[in-house]
């Protein structure tokens, strides 16, 4: 077994290791101390451990959330660059109209032309094979005018609605640029907040740290890294919180025992057991500080539980 000495502290030895179990839960806003109370066999650095789990989790929260806002921000640029494309769309789609009306104009002119062109020169012919031959070429001239007609007539309407659609997405954009500008307001004032929760958190956890020693917060910190940032596991029960197994019996009497300098280590998860005494500060009403899943663990410090 691992012995750690509070004045002065022994050399932090994992090599000494023995033990089965560890768990740890804490609620929305761990603070171990103000939550749970310690009985008061438990080693004086085993408490600082628990305040710097607490701390540890907060950071993980945090980080978290921080990591969130690049993403939150991209979001919101997405839509606005979707609503952008649509009025560039639109546009598109109104200007490639207008030429092809402008086009359905000219064909029908030329059409005009050509026909008016065929009857005067019909005064002019002296044979009937050629005035049949200018009738005939000036009622196909008059039918492709018809064409010509109906497809200017069908651009003109389709002209509309895109005239229609371009405002439309104009419009939109609008709408959600204004929303996006205070969306963005709100995600900078988050992100504001978040750093000062941070530059907070990392300054409890440099005051947790100095008093526990060196090779122990090493220890912890190798332990916290291999289980998503839980080194600790509370004993419920005869069980580990954090994996579920068995402890045995001789464990749980020693973290009972007055005077107790002892480390031990879940042998299953490998974390580092303690047993607090949560009736000795009940939390506020509706709120159990033994809940199996806190709301306030980060996911990723509950991921790999069992390991």
């Amino acid at each position: 077994m691992l012995q750690t000495n509070a004045d002065p502290p022994e050399t932090f030895d994992e090599a000494k290791v023995n033990s089965k179990f560890l768990t740890l839960n804490f609620a929305s806003k761990p603070t171990a101390v103000g939550m749970i109370k310690c009985i008061a066999e438990m080693h004086p650095h085993l408490k600082l451990l628990i305040e710097l789990q607490a701390v540890d989790l907060r950071l993980i929260g945090i980080r978290e959330r921080l990591a969130r806002f690049p993403k939150r921000l991209a979001e919101v640029e997405s839509r606005v660059n979707a609503a952008r494309q649509q009025v560039t769309s639109a546009k598109e789609a109104h200007t490639t109209g207008l030429k092809e009306r402008k086009t359905y104009e000219l064909d029908v002119e030329q059409w005009k032309e050509r026909a008016k062109k065929y009857r005067n020169q019909s005064a002019e012919v002296k044979t009937n094979e050629a005035y049949k031959a200018l009738l005939h070429e000036i009622e196909n001239a008059e039918k492709e005018v018809a064409k010509a007609e109906d497809r200017l007539l069908e651009r003109m309407v389709s002209g509309e609605e895109y005239d229609r659609k371009v405002k439309a997405a104009e419009a939109a954009l609008k709408e959600i640029e204004a929303a996006s500008g205070k969306e963005r307001q709100t995600i900078q004032a988050e992100y504001n907040a978040a750093q000062k929760e941070l530059a907070a958190a990392e300054s409890a956890r440099a005051a947790a740290v100095a008093d526990v020693p060196e090779d122990l917060v090493d220890h912890y910190e190798r332990l916290a890294k291999k289980h998503g940032g839980i080194a600790l596991a509370e004993i419920r029960g005869e069980s580990c919180g954090q994996c579920g197994v068995h402890i045995r019996p001789h464990v749980i009497q020693q973290l009972h025992r007055q005077g107790n300098e002892e480390f031990f280590h879940c042998e299953t998860c490998t974390r580092i057991l303690y047993y607090a005494d949560h009736a000795a500060a009940p939390g506020p009403a509706g709120e159990s500080p033994s809940a199996g899943s806190s709301a306030g663990d980060p996911p990723s410090a509950r991921a790999g539980e069992g390991q």
